[in-house]
C-alpha cells in the first residue's frame, strides 16, 4: 500500500514540475519582462494567446522554437521579439512545450 501511495506522489509531482520548470524558465530568461501568462498583452502576446493561435497545427513547436532563437516581427504587430540565441536549445523546447500547452 505505501508502494501505491508513493507512486502516486512521484507521478503527482511528475505531472507538475514541467509546468512549472518552464514558467520559471520564462522568468529565468526574462521572457515575462514582455509576455503575460495570460491577461493582458503587454509588449507581446500572452502565451495563453499563442497556444490559441497555434493549436493544432503540426509543426508549431518547430516554428516556435526557431522563432524564439532567431527573433522575429510582423505575426503579433510592428514591435520586433528580439534573438534568443543565448538560451540553450533544451531550456527553448521546453519553453515552447509549455507555452503550447497552456489552456
Amino acid at each position: 500500500m505505501k508502494r501505491v501511495a508513493l507512486a502516486i506522489i512521484v507521478a503527482g509531482l511528475a505531472a507538475a514540475a514541467p509546468a512549472q520548470a518552464s514558467e520559471a524558465l520564462a522568468k529565468k530568461y526574462a521572457c515575462v519582462a514582455c509576455h503575460n501568462v495570460k491577461g493582458a498583452k503587454t509588449v507581446g502576446p500572452t502565451y495563453a494567446d499563442v497556444a490559441k493561435k497555434y493549436a493544432g497545427q503540426k509543426d508549431a513547436e518547430a516554428r516556435l522554437v526557431d522563432k524564439v532563437k532567431k527573433g522575429g516581427q510582423g505575426v503579433w504587430g510592428q514591435t520586433p521579439m528580439p534573438p534568443n540565441a543565448a538560451v540553450p536549445d533544451p531550456d527553448v523546447r521546453a519553453l515552447v512545450k509549455w507555452i503550447l500547452s497552456i489552456k
